[in-house]
């Protein structure tokens, strides 16, 4: 028999604790508020067959054949220009590394700045993607003690020395807060005072509901001193595995090495075909349409938390992207309470997981973008019924 011995590394990948709950949902008369996937409603697809017919039509060869690392010429000049429109006025094509989604960029990162046991800063909780993508490379993750409006500029004297500080400004997930305009510019000033650079991830910020975010931490930081990720995966479709890293100059040349180990490149099809449908302004189109879908859910979710929950949790109403962050009462462990939920007919992602250190287990996250209104009633009325069980058990 043949032994396998594994690296050291391999002992620390875990599966995605979201992936095995999605399991739980696959059950008949589940409804599922635990994904945080978009609403297939809301893909393009005609738009993107079109585009598909017209990339194999007029350049074929280019788009089946290997293509440069760096990512196709015309979609890396209309990324800098988005992001030039947002106020990263830096913002350079020769600085824009096309990736396969922007968890690969999280990769990317990872294995470019981390060695075992270097420090990484995380607002907490955060997002359980990117706590997975970089344990592989054994660091030391640290909580930044945060608040309501995010991570707390103070504590970035704390993180002195860490490789860089991982953050989501806009409507985060799991907890759904944005940053506030005054607070990113204090956060920007404190870790340029303790020498952090930044890593900010930016998958949500289209998806606002109310008015749009601040402008990014990238806009207001040095030009040497902000990784910026994005992704086309809540705004177009998350099977085209479609994402950006806006990198200093000094880290883009390791970053784009580390990919043409990882994939040589992310695939010159998918990129034409998203390049074709977005170059004459579609996007401004399409994304009002995702937002005013999203806004009707969230505000359905919004009724049926104070219709049934008001009195057993607390929460804030997300000013955009796809979640509720909910706080049960301090005795209720969220894991425990899943499979409950599940056979009365509802799941959702117990909070613990997306701790980076010691977890809050009396928390969850409520996905609305993919359930009906009439669903997330009754999701949230069942939810209601099994906590109100639990609770009065406990009393």
């Amino acid at each position: 028999m043949t032994n396998w011995t594994l690296a050291q590394r391999a002992q620390r990948m875990n599966p995605s604790v979201i992936r095995e709950i999605l399991k739980l949902t696959e059950q008949p008369g589940v409804i599922s508020l635990a994904g945080g996937l978009p609403s297939p409603d809301t893909f393009p697809i005609e738009v993107l067959r079109d585009a598909s017919a017209r990339v194999l039509r007029d350049t074929p060869r280019e788009a089946l054949q290997y293509a440069a690392s760096e990512g196709f010429g015309p979609l890396r000049e209309w990324v800098a220009q988005q992001l030039q429109a947002q106020g990263i006025a830096h913002a350079d094509a020769q600085r824009v590394l096309i990736t396969t989604g922007s968890q690969q960029g999280l990769d990317l990162v990872g294995k470019v700045m981390i060695d075992a046991g270097s420090r990484v800063a995380v607002e907490s909780p955060t997002y359980l993607g990117a706590l997975q993508a970089f344990a592989p490379y054994e660091p030391a993750v640290e909580a930044l003690a945060g608040d309501d409006e995010g991570a707390r500029p103070e504590a970035f004297a704390a993180a002195r020395g860490a490789r860089f500080a991982y953050l989501l400004p806009n409507f985060q997930n799991p907890s759904g807060r944005c940053v506030g305009d005054a607070r990113r510019d204090a956060i920007v000033a404190a870790a340029a005072e303790a020498g952090v650079p930044l890593v900010e991830d930016n998958p949500y910020g289209e998806l606002w509901y109310d008015a749009p975010p601040p402008a990014p931490l990238a806009a207001r930081a040095a030009a040497d001193a902000a990784v910026y990720l994005g992704s086309f995966s809540k705004v177009l479709a998350p099977g085209l595995r479609l994402g950006f890293v806006l990198a200093p100059q000094a880290l883009y040349a390791k970053l784009l090495q580390a990919k043409q180990a990882a994939d040589l490149h992310t695939p010159s099809f998918n990129q034409r075909v998203v390049h074709a449908v977005i170059e004459n302004g579609f996007l401004e189109r399409h994304i009002p349409t995702i937002r005013a879908r999203y806004k009707l859910q969230r505000d359905a979710m919004q009724a049926a938390l104070g219709k049934h929950l008001g009195g057993l949790a607390q929460w804030t109403q997300p000013r955009g992207g796809m979640f509720f962050w909910l706080e049960l009462p301090a005795d209720i462990d969220a894991m425990a309470l899943l499979p409950k939920a599940v056979e009365r007919g509802v799941a959702f992602v117990p909070g613990a997981p997306f701790f980076p250190g010691a977890a809050r287990a009396n928390t969850l996250r409520l996905s609305f973008v993919t359930v009906s209104p009439q669903q997330i009633e009754a999701g949230i009325a069942a939810l209601a019924q099994t906590l109100g069980d639990v609770v009065k058990r406990a009393a």
